[in-house]
């Protein structure tokens, strides 16, 4: 069953065993910050915690509750995130077998079926919802405990957000998560980077000179929360993604300041505005989760207006830095969850790892069904043209036996396969916002490793060798008496 809302996956974590709760009062400048990091490299990701006294706050705080692989998988409602990736599989193969073969007499009986199924993900209003329990328009962002995660930052962030906003033209909607540097009582930084939605919304209030109206989510269903981080193609809703991966569609109610649609669950709604009349402000530095210090960079300027709230709410936060931290899980289940649209499109794809030290965008491991001359660079590419995939600064493909989430054999592999001549591709192309290594902000120069084997077709006329391997008779004639040899 889906959650009805944060605090009653809260619940089920306590249930399950999977939340620590801590009840002297901590401070949340650094001292929450540092409790997390501690925890969080634990073996397993540790468990959630959940500050029942935040120093300057009425409300409770917690973190880490994507912080695992299990906590991953019951925030989407699924036994395992490869389970919930193979539903994605199967649904995307019958509507690939519809598409290739379509025949309305037999398309149209076949849909049918699902049709109440595929309903039943799409988003409901709710006219009494819990996020508007109590509408106040005198607390500020001060009576929030919101978190100083890093000694050099700029000041306390909002770090998970969900901020909602819409095309003025086009209707469109999009929940994000922009992290909000807090200035003061009534306004933070909106830290929505060029290639965002938001940011694209936001350009076209500028040119209408209109203020923006937005609103943030703090502390939803959980697949609401992973949804606003998720790849998803453009003009895709997160809401509706939310609904699939919940297996029922979340509720929606609209703003009480603007037509903002918003999750009804959420525990907080800080609603106000972004005037593009206003002069920029410098947000940052944030200790980001590239585990370097992004650097202070001009963004706009978010006005709170109102927060509406449930009686009694809990405040969702994260922390990000040197891996591995809590969002290395979220970002392992965009691998598997997306591994099969990937894989539809470009069918050689065997398998895609991205390794918590590539924190998302630096590092791709892929592993293909090499077939032809230059096959190996069409994948790099067709990998570069996928959405944020093309932040991507180093792809390294593999043959089809090399297990791409055992990184010792992967550079195994690299090591030994590469020359670096060759082997070796550079792509100038867009990167990452918070890419500092680059000589320009947004763009430099990418990396793809050939560590697949060589023949003929590659220009290599020597002898390729063959990986050593035991025999398999003699693996099980060993197994079977390992017991006799003294082990």
């Amino acid at each position: 069953m889906a959650y009805h809302h944060l605090q009653d996956f809260i619940d089920a974590l306590d249930k399950a065993g999977e939340l620590k709760r801590i009840t002297v009062p901590v401070d949340p400048r650094l001292e929450i910050s540092a409790i997390a990091a501690r925890v969080m490299a634990e073996k397993g990701g540790g468990p959630a915690l959940l500050f029942e006294k935040v120093q300057g706050s009425d409300y409770p705080l917690v973190i880490n509750l994507f912080g695992s692989e299990k906590r991953m998988a019951m925030a989407l409602n699924t036994t395992s995130i490869d389970a919930k990736a193979e539903e994605i599989s199967k649904l995307l193969e019958w509507a690939w077998s519809v598409a290739r073969n379509f025949n309305p007499f037999k398309a149209i009986p076949e849909a049918l079926p699902k049709a109440p199924i595929a309903l039943s993900f799409i988003p409901r209003k709710k006219s009494s919802p819990i996020c508007q329990e109590v509408i106040d328009d005198e607390a500020g962002f001060d009576s929030l405990p919101v978190i100083t995660c890093w000694p050099q930052d700029g000041g306390p962030f909002l770090t998970l957000p969900v901020v909602c906003t819409e095309d003025p033209q086009t209707g469109r909607r999009n929940m994000g998560m922009y992290r909000m540097q807090v200035y003061d009582n009534r306004t933070a930084g909106m830290h929505w980077h060029i290639h965002k939605d938001g940011a694209h919304f936001f350009e076209k209030y500028k040119k209408r000179g209109e203020r923006m109206p937005v609103a943030v989510a703090l502390g939803s269903d959980p697949a609401v929360t992973y949804a606003s981080t998720a790849p998803l193609p453009p003009g895709v809703w997160e809401m509706l993604f939310a609904g699939f991966l919940r297996g029922k569609g979340p509720e929606v109610c609209k703003a009480t300041l603007s037509d903002l649609l918003v999750p009804a669950d959420a525990e907080f709604i800080l609603e106000g505005y972004v005037d593009p009349a206003e002069p920029l402000r410098t947000e940052g530095p944030f200790g980001d989760h590239t585990g370097f210090y992004s650097l202070p960079d001009e963004y706009p300027v978010f006005h709170l207006q109102r927060i509406t709230r449930r009686k009694n709410p809990v405040y969702p936060a994260t922390i990000v830095g040197p891996p591995p931290k809590e969002d290395c899980w979220m970002g392992k289940a965009t691998e598997r969850l997306f591994l099969p649209l990937l894989r539809q499109l470009c069918p050689e794809i065997v398998d895609l790892a991205m390794p918590f030290e590539g924190v998302f965008h630096n590092c791709a491991i892929v592993s293909i069904r090499k077939r032809f001359p230059g096959h190996v660079r069409k994948v790099m590419n067709f990998i570069w043209g996928m959405g944020q995939m093309m932040y991507t600064k180093c792809i390294i493909v593999v043959d089809e036996e090399v297990n791409v989430q055992n990184s010792s054999e992967v550079a195994w592999r690299a090591f030994n396969n590469v020359d670096g001549k060759r082997d070796l591709v550079f792509s100038d192309g867009p990167l990452d916002a918070l890419d500092h290594s680059s000589p320009l902000p947004r763009y430099g120069c990418r990396v793809g490793i050939d560590a697949t084997r060589k023949g003929p077709d590659d220009g290599h006329y020597r002898d390729w060798p063959s990986p050593l391997v035991m025999d398999r008779a003699v693996e099980e004639l060993v197994s079977r008496r390992w017991k006799e040899y003294g082990f």
